[in-house]
């Protein structure tokens, strides 16, 4: 646990994040909350079995929802014991001296963490599921109008042949709805295993209630049961990692296209934000894609982290350097949709711009269908001389009788565009 002073705008250096869901989702006071519903659904679990009292569950459960623990003192006293449920569970027992004894019994600090780590990463992916669902509706809206819209391709950063601007943004869409179904396809587990995930403790007072304690604690805190403790087996957190970081990087691809389409030399599109500088008045930076791609560039290098191979049944390290990328992953996927929500339903899109930038190689944009006409060694030729091509005396060489206008228009030479985004866009309308 940290004790952030900059918690409540969501983070100084990571304004992507600040002020958004996933910020309040993911605070340290969030995250004791989160640890503090795992002791309530624990002792409620245990009082549906009969392993504690029903009042003594009660009173757990009525203390742990009104607890408010301070971050900072509890992130101080954690270091003594490398994990903040020992302070915690310590005020917890203190709040409920008539059932002290009961609080946490049977369970470990990584039962605690583990399923408090499930519970805020449900929370801030259900709030990036519904941004990703803003994103999406608003690319299928572009894509839809801006069909046949014709630009330039770009490869290697230079022109290509043409393409749409609709199938640029279907491509953005389709990305995203990949990285939307694995988000949606995460089952994230409840964690219970005892000190060493035998459910000893639990066996020992009632062999028969051990395994069904831990489908009875997975419904009480609203995780899906898990078949085994998994305290050293991470493949939830490194799925978590691989789909956030997927999302992110779906994420800021439109973001990083969208910074170079807005430059001044091209000006395809602009972003609704005011993009201010503190040094030039005339600028107007495409901030809001800046922040996304920042994201996307950052949650990669987060999620390397999760997961790492630990010893033995629990890792002493491993597990414990999971907890700051974890929490960091959430946030910035979580900013980056949100922000990316902001950046497309305001996107400016100047289809007169795409054209005209089209043209500015004199229809060499179109060499790949002139070469098909003329060969490419004829093509050669006259591709070299300065301004635009001039292929009237290639085509009657060629024995061609075609209009050197309609070879040239790159509207005619887009191929499949549309029908691939009338694909695209099938798919996503077919989606839940």
């Amino acid at each position: 646990m940290t004790s952030d002073p900059t918690e409540a705008d969501g983070g100084l250096l990571a304004p992507v994040r600040a002020g958004t869901k996933a910020a309040a989702i993911t605070s340290d006071a969030a995250w004791l909350r989160a640890m503090l519903e795992a002791e309530a659904a624990l002792a409620r679990a245990q009082g549906r079995l009969g392993l504690i009292p029903p009042e003594a569950a009660a009173a757990i459960d009525r203390a742990a929802a009104t607890l408010v623990p301070d971050p900072a003192g509890i992130a101080t006293r954690s270091r003594q014991s490398a994990t903040p449920v020992v302070p915690l569970v310590a005020d917890l027992r203190q709040a409920v001296p008539g059932a002290a004894r009961h609080v946490h019994r049977g369970a470990t600090s990584q039962d605690i963490v583990d399923s408090a780590a499930m519970l805020v990463a449900a929370r801030a992916v259900r709030a990036v599921v519904g941004d990703l669902g803003a994103v999406m509706d608003d690319l299928s809206e572009l894509a839809g109008r801006h069909r046949d819209t014709v630009m330039a391709a770009r490869t290697l950063g230079q022109h290509a042949v043409p393409t749409t601007f609709g199938l640029k943004a279907a491509q953005w869409l389709a990305g995203l709805m990949r990285a939307r179904a694995r988000l949606r396809e995460l089952r994230l587990p409840a964690q219970l295993g005892g000190a060493a995930g035998t459910l000893a403790a639990f066996a020992e007072q009632d062999p028969p209630a051990a395994l069904a304690l831990v489908e009875v604690f997975a419904e009480e805190i609203g995780l899906a049961a898990p078949e085994a403790p998994w305290h050293a087996e991470r493949s939830a957190v490194t799925d978590l990692g691989a789909a956030l970081a997927g999302t992110a990087r779906a994420l800021g691809k439109p973001a990083t296209d969208i910074i170079l389409l807005a430059q001044t030399e091209v000006g395809e599109v602009a972003e609704s934000s005011s993009g201010g500088s503190s040094a030039m008045p005339q600028k107007r930076n495409p901030a809001l894609s800046v922040l996304v791609r920042s994201a996307a560039l950052q949650v990669p290098a987060y999620t390397q982290v999760l997961g790492q191979v630990g010893e033995h049944e629990r890792a002493a390290g491993a597990w414990q350097a999971e907890w700051l990328p974890l929490r960091e992953a959430l946030r910035l996927t979580g900013g980056a949709a949100e922000t990316a929500a902001e950046l497309v339903g305001g996107l400016q899109v100047f289809p007169e711009r795409m054209r005209a930038n089209a043209g500015l190689t004199g229809g060499r944009l179109v060499a790949e269908r002139l070469a098909a006409h003329l060969g490419h060694d004829r093509l050669a030729e006259i591709m070299p001389r300065p301004g635009p091509l001039r292929l009237g005396d290639a085509l009657a060489e060629a024995g061609l009788d075609q209009d050197p206008d309609d070879l040239l228009d790159p509207s005619a030479y887009v191929g499949a565009a549309g029908r691939l985004v009338d694909r695209i866009l099938a798919t996503y309308r077919e989606q839940p």
